[in-house]
């Protein structure tokens, strides 16, 4: 690590936080928070200035549109906690309110069999109180005429709690006040942990700069390098870091109107910035796990794949000018891309808060209260997460969510 290591205050933490970004930063938070907890947390990261962290990366935006009850429910807290972020984090007047842009998620189907798709997920939301509505051709083109519709058969929205929120506001008031209540943050980094003889518990961890640190719990928050760590202790997890690709320009002819995030059926998504901007995000048809340092941009596939996906789907977006562009990874699950969440079933002292393939900002109020509340009282209080558990990977069970971008 190129980057000034820190060295822990202690010897010995009750719990052990592997990587301070938005899951690290969220469970700090409610663990700090929890009156039945006063344990020492200590939070290791390689890297506190997060610039190639999935974080910092994120386009920041949440939705309702799910295709499972539990993934709606945890959104609807997200929104709800965002809404109310100061409320939620004590009434501190230092923290600012926040709102959503609700420009809404359009999904666009152009075969019956997704059509099929949208009309069962906007069943399931309605039920959990979601206001999706299901638009024909002809109403997506009266609501929003920049769009091409000639191929469209069915489009699915939502204009309530679905659009962008600032997260990196919410992350930083975390680790912030996580840090305030006693939380402890060092850039280091574990490189090894030992067990007991069982191999049924993790009992110190190794840092970079040569400390052995005593643990009660140790919690998996690595992001993209969630296996690395996990194979610490011997466990494989099918997590691993897939390029995603962002980019911002601006168009010659701005829209007349806000642009809701439009996930065309080709995969590619674009959403409103704001003043004449737009941010868009893809990847290659070829999308194989990449080393955990590998941010090379690929310009050939904005100017093969992407812009010609955008200027086809809003003929406006011919002339466009990109304004930044960057590289960040996705924690691809691969049996899923849903959440690996709560304690391994054998070694049992080792947590997950990992494998969200996208969706984490959106997903980090719940996972983050979830995941203190089995670590701290063996059982959650709130939302049921155990769906989330990792016995479903070592049964080979994946949890079906179609609503995956």
């Amino acid at each position: 690590m190129a980057k000034q290591m820190q060295i822990p205050q202690h010897q010995s933490y009750d719990i052990v936080i592997i990587g301070g970004g938005i899951m690290g930063s969220s469970a700090a938070w409610f663990l700090s928070q929890d009156k039945s907890f006063d344990g020492r947390v200590l939070v290791v990261e390689r890297d506190t200035t997060y610039e190639f962290a999935s974080t910092t990366h994120t386009n920041s935006c949440m939705r309702q549109q799910f295709s499972t009850r539990l993934n709606v429910r945890i959104s609807q807290f997200a929104a709800d906690y965002v809404k109310n972020l100061r409320e939620h984090m004590g009434g501190d007047e230092r923290i600012p309110q926040l709102s959503i842009r609700s420009f809404g998620y359009m999904y666009l189907a152009d075969t019956e069999a997704f059509a099929q798709v949208l009309r069962r997920n906007q069943k399931l939301q309605i039920a959990e109180g979601a206001a999706t509505q299901l638009m024909d051709a002809a109403a997506i083109k009266k609501a929003y005429p920049f769009y091409n519709v000639d191929d469209i058969l069915l489009g699915s929205i939502n204009l309530v709690d679905e659009g962008y929120w600032d997260g990196s506001t919410v992350f930083d008031w975390w680790r912030r006040k996580a840090q305030e209540a006693g939380v402890e943050y060092i850039q280091n980094e574990v490189v090894a942990m030992s067990q007991n003889e069982a191999k049924n518990r993790v009992e110190t961890v190794t840092l970079a700069s040569g400390e052995k640190i005593t643990c009660g719990k140790v919690l998996n928050a690595s992001g993209p390098r969630a296996v690395r760590t996990s194979q610490m202790v011997g466990i494989d997890m099918p997590v691993e870091p897939r390029k995603r690709f962002s980019w911002v320009f601006s168009a010659e002819k701005p829209l007349d109107r806000d642009l809701p995030l439009t996930i065309d059926p080709s995969g590619v998504h674009v959403r409103e910035n704001g003043g004449g901007t737009y941010q868009c995000g893809g990847h290659s048809g070829f999308d194989p796990a990449v080393d955990y340092d590998d941010f090379d941009m690929d310009h050939d596939i904005w100017q093969d794949h992407v812009w010609p996906i955008l200027a086809t789907r809003i003929p406006q977006f011919d002339a466009i000018k990109i304004q930044s562009e960057w590289v960040g990874h996705y924690a691809y699950n691969t049996l899923d891309q849903n959440a690996i969440l709560g304690p391994h079933p054998i070694v049992s002292n080792f947590y997950f808060v990992n494998g969200f393939s996208g969706h984490g900002l959106q997903q980090s109020p719940a996972m983050g209260r979830g995941i203190s509340e089995i670590m701290v009282h063996g059982a959650y209080q709130t939302l049921d997460m155990s769906p989330f558990h990792f016995d479903r990977v070592t049964a080979n069970e994946p949890i079906v969510e179609t609503a995956v971008i």
